[in-house]
């Protein structure tokens, strides 16, 4: 550990250059500094790993996005879990976290791989887990969840501490059940980035006009 710390220190964190562009999409990584590599993106940080340590990674917040504290409070609360990541290290700019090795289920999409039902399940599970904790699973989608040997994972937790409902991961499982495995399943169809990403953004603007409407009703009462 005090290796990888002394890396972090030295090379990665005086030298990466990370950008909070959307608040509503992923960070932008404009440099890293090698050996170090980007493993993946989200809209608050980036998660690093380094070629000499496989089984950590390194989340390093962007600029200006808050989030770190929560995210620690919440790896505290789920402790061990074989579908969650562990907290192994806080530092005043990163996390040090167990890496969770698999494919999220937007590549598995994109390269056609077979997405199996207990993949589904266990990520239910370990939502259930997660509420019996104390948290709210939020902003559970398709670049959030992994799956390794037919198994499934959740890779990002940092908004477990929202109590607002959010309906992604339902919403994503009726996706699952009634079109994916009956229609794109059997097929094994490769679906291009830009038709996820127009997926992505048509179902986010859905999003936003349902809770716009049902705030208006409401409000109407």
């Amino acid at each position: 550990m005090n290796v990888l710390l002394e890396s972090i220190r030295q090379t990665l964190l005086p030298g990466v250059k990370i950008a909070s562009l959307d608040p509503h999409n992923p960070v932008v990584v404009h440099y890293v500094p090698p050996p170090w590599q980007v493993l993946g993106t989200g809209n608050y940080a980036a998660v690093f790993y380094h070629p000499d340590f496989p089984d950590q990674v390194v989340k390093v917040y962007a600029p200006g996005r808050s989030g770190q504290q929560e995210e620690i409070q919440v790896y505290r609360r789920l402790g061990p879990h074989p579908a969650f990541s562990q907290l192994l290290y806080a530092g005043d700019e990163f996390l040090i976290l167990k890496r969770l090795h698999g494919i999220t289920l937007y590549n598995a999409m994109h390269l056609g791989i077979p997405i199996p039902k207990q993949v589904i399940q266990d990520i239910d599970e370990a939502l259930r887990y997660a509420r019996q904790r104390g948290l709210f699973p939020h902003d559970v989608h398709g670049r959030n969840v992994m799956m390794q040997d037919g198994r499934g994972l959740v890779v990002d937790v940092s908004d477990f501490l929202h109590q607002e409902t959010c309906s992604a991961w339902k919403d994503l499982k009726t996706a699952y059940y009634w079109l994916y495995r009956p229609f794109l399943s059997p097929l094994r169809v490769r679906v291009p980035y830009f038709m996820l990403d127009l997926v992505r953004l048509v179902y986010r603007l859905w999003r936003r006009f349902t809770d716009a409407w049902g705030h208006f009703l409401l409000k109407g009462r």
